[in-house]
């Protein structure tokens, strides 16, 4: 058995960000063609695309605001005309950043942003891609939440509370479209090595391996496996699922 994604197409959002771009190479090198979305970093973009074709894939660069119903239709219709079929897979992997800090300091304005991109973000992609998943009777819905909607450490609160959101609207989802041949699951990662660690020579923290049960950081690489896995038929009959890739950091009760 393997990993086997050719003639479908795969859609990333936040693509050109540390793990995204890995899971769009991922993606690419178990057959799939690739929509590489950006929302600022048009030139990392482009080097991605570049990169895919040299796979012998296929690619196609995107802007669009995720935040927004009618960027993402836009970006849903600039892709229909590119490949003349809309994506078999979807990864909602983009995410605003900000500061952590304590609830009584953090910003409203924070937690505004994190429920437009974890939440609404997610409510757009299904609005915009998921009817054409519908018709063909068959595709797959894949978000990226994490760790931290388990652990609610201390200056989390407005991650958590947009992650928390979004895996309810996907558990939710899941259950809505799962007679059409439709599976929608969740990635969660720990703290995850980038290429921004090895660069920076970052890949370790002693207290974080510390409580994790297989005493190590995982990698972006590790953490795309789990997409692609979800990507394909050996995961045809997982659905709803919320599926920690950290080590046994955090383990989901039944």
């Amino acid at each position: 058995m393997k990993l086997d994604l050719t003639d479908r197409i795969a859609l990333v959002t936040g693509a050109a960000g540390q793990l995204g771009r890995v899971m769009v190479r991922t993606l690419a090198e178990c057959g799939a063609d690739v929509v590489i979305h950006y929302r600022g970093s048009l030139a990392k973009a482009e080097e991605l695309q570049r990169e895919v074709e040299s796979m012998g894939r296929r690619a196609f660069t995107v802007q669009a605001d995720v935040t927004d119903q009618a960027s993402v239709n836009a970006m849903r219709d600039a892709v229909l005309e590119h490949f003349g079929m809309l994506p078999h897979i979807i990864v909602a992997n983009a995410v605003e950043s900000y500061q952590w800090t304590s609830v009584l300091e953090q910003a409203p304005e924070d937690y505004e942003s994190q429920f437009q991109s974890c939440v609404m973000q997610s409510v757009y992609l299904a609005k915009a891609f998921v009817p054409a998943m519908i018709e063909r009777k068959s595709g797959r819905f894949i978000g990226i939440n994490t760790e931290c909607s388990i652990q609610n450490f201390p200056s989390q609160s407005a991650y958590v509370a947009g992650k928390r959101g979004m895996d309810g609207v996907y558990r939710v989802l899941a259950k809505e479209i799962g007679e059409h041949g439709i599976t929608v699951n969740q990635v969660a990662p720990g703290w995850t090595i980038s290429d921004r660690d090895r660069e920076n020579g970052t890949e370790h923290s002693a207290s974080y391996e510390a409580s994790v049960p297989l005493k190590r950081r995982g990698t972006d690489q590790e953490i795309a496996n789990a997409v692609a896995f979800l990507a394909s038929d050996l995961s045809s009959f997982i659905t709803g699922a919320y599926i920690p890739v950290c080590g046994g950091n955090v383990m989901v009760g039944i």
